[in-house]
């Protein structure tokens, strides 16, 4: 026994569906173009391809097997003569189904299938032009943000940046704003957010040395104090 066709049948019996698609497809080659339910729309494009193809054959044995689903005489004189000989060259892909939307009152989901009228090359141009349009080209990577040049916000002898010029070797750091110096303990641990290339640059930028020198007069007071302890 043949596979029935999978999905819900249109119709209340196999013959009450054969004729809703035999009469799809001869209102589809009268008028080009119909507006029907999605389901019937993909139920009868492969009825409707393979009269077309029956058609372009253009024998007395394709014609009597046309007319034994259309029964119209004037259809199927027009698909022979007009509508299958606009097809030559094309082996297939003789119908386009479109999605138009939901049908008041029961939202069933409609759709216009129609015969394909525009020629190889129309379609293989157009088809050319859509497929670069859907490809996305590739993000740019974003461009790395330019280091601050030298002077531009802390003036003359400062640098802002990961890789500071030669000669910038005393580091800032702008939440304390404290600058190490090489001989500074904290030099090799401190993340230097500004650069500058002389403490004064950098006492100029408002930054103090996180290494104060101790004061002369307060050293020789400790000293005095250190020998009068030991007496």
């Amino acid at each position: 026994m043949p596979t029935p066709t999978k999905g819900a049948r249109l119709g209340g019996s196999a013959a009450h569906e054969k004729l809703i698609l035999a009469n799809l497809a001869t209102q589809l080659f009268e008028h080009g173009r119909i507006t029907t339910t999605e389901a019937k729309a993909k139920r009868l494009r492969p009825v409707a391809e393979k009269l077309i193809t029956k058609a372009k054959r253009g024998d007395l044995h394709a014609r009597r097997l046309v007319m034994s689903t259309i029964r119209d005489k004037s259809v199927v004189h027009s698909l022979f003569t007009e509508i299958a000989p606009s097809f030559d060259g094309r082996d297939g892909g003789y119908l386009r189904i479109t999605k138009v939307g939901l049908r008041k009152g029961d939202s069933a989901p409609m759709a216009v299938i129609e015969l394909v009228t525009e020629s190889i090359e129309d379609s293989k141009k157009a088809n050319g032009k859509a497929a670069p349009a859907a490809k996305k080209a590739a993000p740019a990577a974003p461009a790395e943000p330019e280091a601050e040049e030298a002077g531009s916000k802390y003036g003359d002898g400062s640098y802002v940046g990961e890789e500071p010029p030669a000669g910038f070797d005393i580091k800032g750091n702008e939440d304390s704003m404290k600058f190490h110096t090489s001989e500074s303990p904290w030099y090799d641990r401190t993340v230097a957010e500004v650069w500058f290339n002389s403490e004064a640059a950098a006492q100029a930028a408002g930054f103090v040395n996180a290494v104060q020198p101790k004061d002369e007069a307060t050293e020789d007071a400790a000293t005095e104090d250190r020998v009068k302890s030991e007496d």
